[in-house]
């Protein structure tokens, strides 16, 4: 069983009303949209520690609201 790290900025975001071009903007030109998009709809290869720092601190949560560990095989029979 593997494991995969999955972003939750969606739903963090969806839940509070706001855009990923909101959170560009509070970011005062740290963080370009389409880093903040891939990280949004989950589909960054990678993460980079001063990113997901930015957007923690903007939106005040912890590494651990934006990450969580998934079941990748599990979500994969999901998809399918």
């Amino acid at each position: 069983m593997t494991k995969r790290a999955k972003s939750q900025l969606k739903k963090i975001l969806d839940e509070r009303g706001m855009s990923i071009r909101e959170l560009e903007r509070l970011s005062e030109g740290k963080l370009k949209f389409e880093t903040l998009r891939k990280l949004y709809n989950d589909d960054a290869k990678q993460y980079q520690r001063d990113t997901i720092g930015i957007v923690c601190e903007i939106l005040e949560i912890e590494i651990n609201d934006l990450l969580i560990l998934i079941d990748n095989e599990t979500e994969n029979r999901q998809e399918n």
